[in-house]
Formats: C-alpha cells, structure tokens, sequence
C-alpha cells in the first residue's frame, strides 16, 4: 500500500482516573464540585484600592478564560474599594481575608461572591460568629487555605515540619470550627511549594472529605519553573480525579497564569480545546525550515477558537504517523510536505505553501458533532 492511499488511523480515547465525588458550591452563579466544569482562577495583581486597574485587569484575565478572580482586601481603601470592582466585575470576585474581620464584613457586605478566609486566624468567637453569619445569610461560600508556610505553632510543633498529615489537620481545624457555627458551604486549599507535599496533602483531604477542593501550587516561582510545578501538581492530582477548581500561581502577568491553566485542563481533555499545535523537537533529519513555520502559524492563529489540533512534523521518520493523528497534519520533506485531512492524504503541498495551506484547512475545518 502507498503513502498516497493509506487509510485513516482510528485511535482509542483515554480517559483520567473517575473524578471524585465532592457536594456542589456555588460561586457567584459558577459551580464548583459536583459535576461542574473544573473552573479556572487566578488572582489580581494591582493595589485593590485603584479601581480602574484592577477591573482593567480583571477584564483581561476574563478574557483569556477566567471564570472566578480573587482581589486581596488587605487594608482600609481597599475594603471601600471592592464593592465598586464587584459591580464592574464580568466575573465571580473573592474577597482575599487575612486577620481582619472588619475587612471581611465589609466584603460580604459588598456581594463578593466567596471569601478566601481561615476563620481560626481573625480572633475571638465572637468574631467568627459575625463573620459566619454574614456569610451564611447572603449564600456566600468560603475557602479555607491552608499553606505549608504558615501553619499554626501547635500544628508544627506536633508533627516537626510541615507533612500531609499536617496540612489536613490545620484544614480540618478550620472546618470545624466552621461546622461549630453550623456553616457548611466551604471549599478547601492545602497548598506548598513542594508538589509533592501538595499532591499528599490534597489526596488525604480527597479521601476523608467531600469537601470541594481548590488546587494549587503555591508561590510556584518565575514562569518556566512555575508552570512546570503547577503542571505536575495540579495535572497529577487532576489525572486521579481529583480537584474542582484551579489556580496557577506564577511570578507573571495573571493572564499567563490562566492560559497554563487552561492548558493543563486541555491536556486532559478537562475543558475545550482550541488551537492546538503540535511539532516535533527537531534533530539532524528536519529539511525544512520548522522554527519559521511554527513562528508564522503561531502568530497567524492567536485568538482563534475552534477545537482544531494541527501536527506539523518536520521529516519522514514519525511525520507521516504523527501527522495522521491530528484534524490537519504536514508530514515535510526536502523542500515539499504530505497535507492530512483527519488522518487521510489530502495532496503534496511546497514548503513555501506550507503555512498558508494549514490556514485555509483551518478556515474550512468544521468539528466533529
């Protein structure tokens, strides 16, 4: 049989592990649990104060696929601030508490549509009542996150440094001093900066709870390494079933933090894709220019959204079997390339052509139903 008449290659689907069972919060209309799309957050990264900014910021994550943003409410102005970002918000907006009750308060009060808060952490029982009142009355969830970096003295003391055990222990505490005001409707984080203790760390509270959890691996560092531990972390934990809503933390631009995200999820085929390009590393046998192909095809189809995985393979070794498998494949030789059409021979294009032939299969692609 030749190269020309070669039949479509049929590939099994794979699937990540069930996904746990956890009960339904709701977040400012986006679900999370249950059997909610696995949501994508991140956080803003403007003095909360300065209105403008930050819902400019706000608009920009939105529109790189954010469904919930969290803003830190970490003194006076930025308090008096978040019920203006809450109104102009196209999205969910948590309120980021730490210690100060009057600071949540004001929150709740301004329909924030959760508040990131450990309630063991803002003082006397009296407090705590307030806050979980306010809460409960308006259907206002909180989260509960608890970091290797800053556990309770007793907590540390107990178990000599940070573990798993010790992560969920804090969680728990947290809980239940929760579950003592009668206020159920939480979500937990148990982040660190050491994937492997967050991986731990999010299957025990996955395993003895159903609580809804956010995953994360925090201060996760600059952009290469961050996305690489956040991958592995919240990619493994997402591949066993576990997790309902996301965030990547990076020393970047908050957009950046949901375009990896967002990508984790495709990558287990957890949420739509769009443009997915794929090529090959390259090595002594590439006979065409791939580096300036895969250039001009990045920057001709940023921005847009159909569900297309496009192969561009650089030699006739694994070319032509990588190339069949995606929606629009080119398997190239010395200065001419094998066009496929889902897996099928379509026609022998130049090299010079290759990037304007891939945009008009683009165009013409239509999904499969």
């Amino acid at each position: 049989m030749t190269q020309g008449d070669s039949p479509a290659v049929k590939h099994p689907t794979y699937k990540v592990g069930v996904r746990r069972k956890a009960r339904e919060v709701n977040i400012g209309g986006i679900k999370v649990g249950g059997n909610a799309p696995i949501s994508v957050q991140t956080m803003t990264k403007t003095k909360t104060a300065d209105v403008e900014s930050t819902v400019r910021q706000i608009r920009q994550v939105a529109e790189a696929g954010c469904d919930i943003i969290r803003v830190t409410v970490n003194d006076r102005e930025a308090a008096e601030a978040i019920a203006e970002i809450v109104r102009q918000s196209p999205i969910p907006v948590v309120a980021d508490i730490h210690f100060n009750h009057i600071f949540a308060l004001k929150s709740i009060e301004a329909n924030v549509a959760k508040v990131r808060l450990n309630p063991g952490n803002i003082g006397s029982k009296d407090r705590i009542r307030q806050v979980l009142t306010a809460a409960k009355e308006k259907n206002i969830p909180i989260r509960i996150g608890v970091n290797s970096g800053s556990l309770e003295e007793d907590i540390l003391e107990k178990h000599g440094y940070p573990t798993a055990e010790a992560l969920f222990e804090s969680a728990m505490r947290h809980v239940g001093i929760c579950e003592e005001f009668g206020f159920n409707d939480v979500i937990i984080s148990v982040k660190s900066t050491d994937v492997r203790l967050m991986i731990e760390a999010y299957r025990l509270v996955a395993e003895r709870t159903e609580i809804p959890l956010h995953l994360g691996v925090t201060e996760a560092g600059p952009t290469k390494v961050g996305t690489i531990k956040s991958a592995v972390g919240i990619g493994t934990l997402l591949a066993e079933g576990i997790g309902d809503t996301i965030r990547v933390s990076l020393t970047d631009d908050p957009v950046k933090e949901i375009e990896v995200g967002k990508e984790i999820l495709r990558s287990l085929s957890l949420a739509s894709r769009n443009i997915e390009l794929i090529a090959c590393p390259t090595c002594g046998r590439l006979e065409v220019d791939l580096f300036g192909i895969m250039a001009q095809l990045e920057e001709k189809l940023e921005g847009i959204k159909k569900p297309v995985k496009i192969a561009v393979l650089g030699c006739v070794v694994n070319g032509p079997g990588e190339a069949s498998e995606a929606d629009i494949g080119i398997a190239a030789g010395k200065g001419v390339a094998i066009l496929y059409r889902k897996g099928e021979v379509v026609r022998r294009v130049k090299e010079s052509e290759i990037v304007q032939t891939i945009l008009e299969e683009v165009e013409k692609f239509q999904p499969d139903p």
